[in-house]
Parts: C-alpha cells; structure tokens; sequence
C-alpha cells in the first residue's frame, strides 16, 4: 500500500506514476505553463459539464476555484509526475484531476482522507480521457509560450533590417566557396540575414497558430465516447471563454487521436529557423575574425574577457552560444520527429514528449535570442577602412574589368600580367588594358 504525505495535493494515483515510470528528473511543477494550461482545461469542462447537466453547480463551482488557483500558479510543487512518463500522459491527467480535487476538497471544508464530495475522477475528469485533455492542453501551452518568443523574434528581426540600412554605404568583398567574390555593400549582406530570419519568423507563427485545432471532446481516440453531445457541443465555447483563444475542432478526431504532425512542423520550423541563426552567427564569427590575422570586417561588442591564456583577446561568445542553443534544439527536434514516427494505431501515446520538447526549443530560443539580440547585433559596427581595403583587392578588380572587355580577354590579361600590373591597369581606367589588346 502507498502511503501518500499527508501535506500533499496529489494522490495514489500521481504516486504510483512517480514510482513506476519516472527517470528523466524533469518534472510537471518544472513546466508551470503547462499546469495553468491543464488547469484551463479543467475549468473549462467544469462549466461545459454543468451546462449539460453531468455534475452539479456546486460541485462545478468549487472545482473553477480551484482550478483558479492553479492558473495563477500556486501550488505548482505539488505536480511531480515525470513529464516523459509512458501510458499517453496519464500520470499527467491524474496529477491534475488529484490536486484539482484536493483544492476543491478542501473548499467545501473536508480533511484530506476524510469524506470528499468532488472525485478526480468522477466529476474533475468528467466527460473527458487523457487524451484529449493533455493533447489540448499541451497545444494550449506552446500556443502560450509561443507569445513570449514572438517579441524576441521580431526585435531581432528589426535589428538586422536595422543594420542592414546602416551598412548599406560601406563597400566590401563577397565569398563564394571561402574565396573572394566580387564587391558588395555590408548592408547586402545584412539584408539576406534579415530577409532569411523574416520568412522562418512568418512561418513559425503560421503553424504555431494551427495549433487552435483541437480534438476535446473527442475523449480517447476520437468517437467521443464518455462525453454526451451537449458536452461535445459546448466544451470549446468554455475553453474559449477560460482561454480567450479561439479553438476549433480538427476536421477529423480520429486524426487528432492518431497524428501528431502539427506539432511535428512546429518542431521542425523551430530546427529550420534555429538552422539559419547558426549560419548567420557562423558568419559574424567570420566577418569579425582577427583582429589582424583575419576578415575583421565587422567588431562585435565584447561582453567579457575571451580568453584566460591571451590577454585581450576578444571571442564572439555570444554568437557560439546561440549556435549551442541550436545545437540543442536539434537534438530537440529530433526527439520530436521520432513521436511522430513511432505512433501506432488508433492514439499516438507519446504526444506528450512532442510538447514538451517544443516547450524546451521555445524557451531556450526566447533566452538565447534575447542575449544575442541585445548584447551583440545591436551594437555591431563596420570596420570601414578594412571593408574598403578588401573591397579593392584583385578579385573585384577581375569583375570589373570582365564586364567591360569580356571573359577571355580578361582571363588573357591574367595570364600575361602580375597581379600589382592587372590592379594598375584597372586603377589607369582601362586605357592601357585596351592598348595591350
């Protein structure tokens, strides 16, 4: 027999799931927004439940008070299940049915092991399965904590537009293959990073957004069954009203039950932008490379000392840590590619590690981008005079001369002249050029 603390919250249930099917150390009070969004949930099918006459007004009225409590975050220690926890997210159900009957419990002025009018299961849980409440709430939460990255991305966003304009005067080289290229504006340069960032932002906000289609009230697999048709016809009224987001019902259930491939490409555009920003931090690691033995084309802001070895040296610690924060947010996403593929059947069980993983890729995103935003592309700044040097060594001079006089005759000229002769007669205007022809 389980011996539940007396102090507790949770019951035998949620106790049970923490001795049977804990392992990673991260648990449900670890993950606050998803307890408020379980807690919506809950209160929203208390008010659809009373509406269509499965529980009692006062029952339905002491269990809202305490889902209150919940979404203002109290009590958020007594959720202990580990998050990744086989059984499609039960333990997850019953932490919060537990609690959420304790608290209302506790309303009506009942002791803890003594006579309890609200069951977790029978009137929290009313109308409801696992499935739908942890799939729901889990697209609740994303959709939530989804708010909180969508500024980062914006400032950053008007920050590379920013510099982009900035650098738009200075004239430096292009790369192609690590070699020089011919001229190009900074601000060019700039610009594919602002555009590139824009599109993925765009993108991610658009499938984080069809996360509004939800399967509540479709109970285990899709059929609805346990829930009576007023329920099915009220419960997204209700969670509208608790959430002030607008929800509606997946096309097909069955599918919801099924697949989890919306939040799959929610994952996946996260990887593909988190993709991009490692390229664009690799290229600031780059264009700020040196100071003398390198393209020193752009300083970054120095933030602290780079080195415990060299005195006044300068790293670009801030772009390396954003390219580690997307380095985890691939391993990240991999784990989520891998619930989608390993569902089965008539209810995809690990649903729950797809969410909770694309919380960890948002969070860790919103940090990182912050600090890149704000303690480096801010404050970036052209090296103008190295910029202009590099925008007249030989390689741009070749281009020049190529779209005036054509690519054989130039690459003649190359293989008649020195490098310092072709720069020359480029710098005469191309006189002598002709001369020489």
């Amino acid at each position: 027999m389980l011996e539940v603390p007396l102090d507790a919250l949770y019951g035998v249930q949620t106790m049970r799931s923490v001795q049977n099917l804990s392992f990673s150390g991260h648990l449900l009070s670890q993950y606050p927004q998803y307890i408020k969004s379980l807690a919506m949930v809950k209160k929203a099918a208390a008010l659809a439940n009373v509406e269509s006459q499965e529980i009692n007004g006062l029952i339905a009225n002491q269990i809202n008070k305490a889902c209150d409590k919940l979404i203002e975050g109290e009590y958020q220690q007594h959720f202990i299940v580990d998050v990744y926890h086989g059984g499609g997210g039960i333990g997850t159900n019953m932490n919060i049915n537990e609690v959420v009957a304790n608290l209302a419990n506790e309303s009506f002025g009942e002791k803890r092991g003594t006579y309890s009018p609200v069951h977790p299961t029978t009137h929290v849980n009313a109308s409801q399965s696992t499935s739908d409440v942890c799939h729901t709430a889990m697209r609740l939460s994303i959709l939530k904590q989804y708010k909180l990255l969508d500024p980062v991305l914006k400032v950053v966003v008007d920050l590379l537009n920013q510099k982009a304009k900035e650098f738009m005067s200075v004239k430096t080289i292009s790369r192609t293959c690590l070699q020089d290229g011919m001229q190009i504006r900074l601000g060019d340069t700039f610009s594919g990073y602002a555009a590139v960032i824009e599109r993925r932002y765009s993108t991610l906000k658009r499938v984080v957004s069809d996360l509004k289609q939800i399967n509540l009230g479709g109970t285990v697999i899709g059929s609805g069954i346990g829930s009576s048709e007023s329920y099915r016809n009220t419960i997204l009224e209700k969670l509208t009203e608790v959430t002030g987001i607008e929800f509606i019902h997946r096309k097909n259930l069955y599918d919801a039950a099924q697949n989890i491939d919306d939040l799959v490409e929610v994952s996946q555009q996260i990887s593909i932008l988190a993709t991009c920003l490692v390229k664009i931090a690799k290229d600031l690691r780059l264009l700020s490379s040196g100071p003398e033995a390198g393209f020193f084309e752009i300083s970054l802001p120095s933030v602290q000392s780079g080195s415990s070895f060299f005195p006044g040296k300068v790293n670009p610690v801030v772009p390396e840590t954003l390219i580690q924060c997307c380095f985890q947010i691939f391993g990240h996403d991999r784990a989520v590619q891998a619930t989608l593929e390993h569902g089965e059947l008539n209810l995809n069980v690990f649903e729950s590690a797809a969410g909770i993983n694309i919380l960890e890729e948002m969070k860790m995103l919103e940090k990182s981008l912050d600090i890149f935003a704000e303690k480096c592309l801010r404050d970036i700044t052209a090296n103008n005079e190295r910029c202009n040097e590099l925008s007249k060594s030989f390689i741009p001079i070749v281009v020049d001369l190529k779209e005036k006089y054509g690519y054989e005759a130039v690459s003649k000229l190359i293989n008649e002249k020195s490098k310092s002769e072709v720069k020359s007669l480029s710098y005469g205007g191309g006189d002598q050029f002709e001369t020489s022809q």
